[in-house]
């Protein structure tokens, strides 16, 4: 599994936990919703700073939006 996957499964997960869409965490993180989209099915990559600003916004550390669960 890459990386890449691995942060697309848990930020899904950690979304779904949280009971939000990907519009809510999207104005959470101040990212666009299409963004979170193709980030959940590991079409894009995120920068570091994107990284920190979901995890900021799911109340985790950025850690364990990398590490497989």
């Amino acid at each position: 599994m890459t990386l890449r996957e691995i942060f697309a499964t848990n930020l899904k997960r950690l979304r779904q936990q949280n009971c939000w869409s990907q519009e809510e965490l999207a104005d959470l993180a101040e990212i666009d919703r299409t963004y979170v989209s193709l980030l959940e099915r590991a079409q894009y990559s995120a920068s570091l700073d994107v990284v920190q600003r979901i995890a900021d916004a799911l109340g985790v550390e950025p850690i364990e939006l990398l590490t497989i669960k």
